[in-house]
């Protein structure tokens, strides 16, 4: 096992959520090269998002996450990372990110906080765990219309 010192965790995701920022900036997925963030990220790493969520399941590798920001600008027109709190660094570091988001499919607006875990050995980030708080409310936001039931005389 490999052991990350505090300061190599802090600069690998303040490294990584510096790139996030200029590949969405860019234009992100189809527009932006994924090559922007895969430093960062071991070759095998693993995304564990919670299943209620539209972009919920297990994202794993380079291609899986990519993926995964192809599916979140899908249902996100915007996704801002605001103010973040480093609560624990190491091989496990845990973040408080407060996030402000835009669904495509609703318009609707959430502020909301998220909480990973990510862990990072030699350097790059291999698992993450993003925690929210109220993964119904974020689910709702995110659904299109509901389609109309069938007419009553």
């Amino acid at each position: 096992m490999t052991i990350s010192s505090p300061t190599d965790s802090v600069t690998v995701l303040t490294g990584m959520y510096a790139a996030e920022a200029q590949y969405l900036a860019a234009g992100g997925p189809g527009k932006a090269p994924f090559a922007l963030l895969a430093p960062f990220f071991a070759p095998d790493v693993v995304l564990h998002q919670a299943d209620a969520l539209p972009y919920g399941g297990t994202w794993q590798g380079h291609e899986g996450m990519e993926r995964f920001f192809l599916m979140m600008s899908q249902v996100w027109e915007s996704f801002d990372m605001g103010e973040q709190e480093f609560l624990a660094t190491g091989e496990t570091a845990v973040v408080l990110t407060q996030v402000r988001a835009r669904a495509r499919a609703t318009g609707r607006e959430l502020t909301f906080p998220i909480v990973q875990t990510i862990r990072v050995e030699g350097g790059r980030i291999c698992e993450v765990r993003p925690f929210y708080w109220d993964t119904a409310a974020i689910a709702a936001a995110c659904a299109g219309p509901t389609p109309a039931g069938p007419s009553r005389p």
